[in-house]
């Protein structure tokens, strides 16, 4: 369990807090590179870390993030002029541009210099694969672009999805580092969903449903190793990498493609779920990358015209009571995606966690919110940057292996677990 004060600094990321602050050292996902699709398109509506914001891509392609709000009356500026290199307020006419810099208030004369006066809050939106990136931290420690593996392969090799989710980041994060519920509430996936199926480690997963947990720290996180058994005394071990703060990458099945997750906040009660998929060494085939757009996989369907998913809290998730009774999906839920979101969200927007009993399948999760606390601390007390900020960080990778008995994964697997340009993950 947590003492209710860590509980509220693990979850709390509005500005001035603590972690809050933390996240605010990283580059973030901020948009898919698809929803400012050309010059001069509509703005979009960005909510992260409880901060309104206003996102746009000017006449000569340059993508801009800043606040909301016109500096005037306060208008929001998804009503705006998207033109001539800046986005007009509707109202009065006030026009900023892509750095947050008012650059023509027509009402007033251009010799008054009364533009020079105003600025929005700005910050640097870049595009790095799919995605759109956000710093929102300070400017003189602004560390160099991200470098996950799948957002720099070539973009045929990779694919993004978001969607949006009804729960507090951590507890949706911790989702992600827990490998052991994959044999209860993902089997019945693992044998039809056709970015799973097939794959040999399937079998290890179905058979043995109690995994030990090995958990090693590095440099940016943890490598959360699960181990089964195999045949001929081995163990097969599923090694899951977590960076600071939101990043983890599901171990791979077979040659299907890797995928993984990022948790952003949008708020202190709602967060986006950031899926990816993607091959180091090969393009994703046409099957795969419709199957990926269709939900399968980590991803969903939506709401047409949205990122919410069809299967949401409004509707039970489209629970269905005999699948579950017949064992085709283990809670009634389809799809791994929102198999994992109605059990984070049942837990309320924030769960208490002083009313947690933890067991030993639960050490990565409680190592990762040590490493966070400790993390945000240091920077409140001693202005530390943590760890997790360089690319360098950034370049891992997950593992699945069969290994002998005697031998520990996190020096077994050491070459393994970093990402390594045209070489295949290795996977069972």
């Amino acid at each position: 369990m947590l003492r209710t004060e860590v509980n509220e600094l693990l979850t709390q990321t509005g500005p001035g807090t603590p972690m809050g602050d933390l996240f605010r050292r990283y580059w973030l996902p901020a948009l898919l590179a698809e929803e400012l699709p050309e010059d001069d398109c509509p703005p979009v509506r960005v909510k992260l870390l409880s901060e309104r914001m206003i996102a746009f891509r000017d006449s000569d392609g340059r993508y801009g993030l800043m606040d909301e709000f016109c500096a005037h009356r306060g208008v929001s500026l998804w009503f705006g002029r998207n033109e001539e290199g800046g986005l007009r307020c509707p109202y009065h006419g006030w026009k900023y541009d892509v750095e947050g810099n008012c650059v023509d208030v027509p009402s007033e004369p251009a010799e008054s210099g009364f533009c020079e006066k105003i600025k929005l809050q700005a910050y640097p939106l870049i595009k790095v694969g799919d995605i759109l990136w956000t710093y929102m931290g300070p400017k003189d420690l602004q560390p160099a672009p991200p470098e996950y593996e799948f957002a720099v392969v070539p973009a045929e090799q990779t694919y993004s999805s978001k969607r949006f989710q009804e729960s507090n980041w951590l507890q949706a994060m911790e989702g992600g580092i827990d490998s052991s519920h994959v044999s209860f509430l993902h089997s019945g996936n693992l044998n039809t969903d056709p970015l799973f199926k097939g794959a040999k480690g399937n079998q290890y997963n179905l058979a043995d449903k109690m995994p030990f947990f090995e958990v090693a720290k590095h440099n940016s996180g943890l490598w959360v190793g699960a181990r089964r058994n195999a045949e001929d005394e081995q163990y097969y071990w599923r090694i899951t990498p977590w960076i600071m703060p939101c990043f983890t990458m599901v171990p791979p099945r077979g040659d299907h493609p890797v995928h993984g997750h990022f948790w952003i906040p949008i708020d202190d009660e709602n967060c986006w779920a950031w899926s990816f998929d993607y091959h180091p060494n090969r393009a994703l085939s046409a099957a795969e990358r419709e199957a990926m757009e269709a939900g399968k996989g980590i991803h969903c369907e939506y709401v047409p015209g949205t990122y919410i998913p069809k299967a949401n809290k409004t509707n039970d998730y489209l629970i269905d009571r005999q699948a579950q009774k017949e064992g085709r999906t283990y809670s009634g839920v389809e799809g791994i995606a929102i198999q994992d979101s109605s059990l984070q969200e049942s837990m309320g927007p924030i769960i208490d966690r002083t009313r947690e009993n933890l067991v030993s399948t639960d050490n990565g999760i409680i190592m990762a919110r040590q490493m966070l606390r400790k993390a945000a601390i240091a920077l409140k007390d001693k202005d530390q940057q943590p760890p997790g900020v360089q690319p360098e960080d950034h370049r891992v990778r997950s593992v699945s292996v069969v290994l002998p008995r005697d031998q520990a994964f996190e020096t077994a697997c050491a070459e393994d677990l970093k990402a390594r340009k045209g070489v295949p993950h290795t996977s069972v």
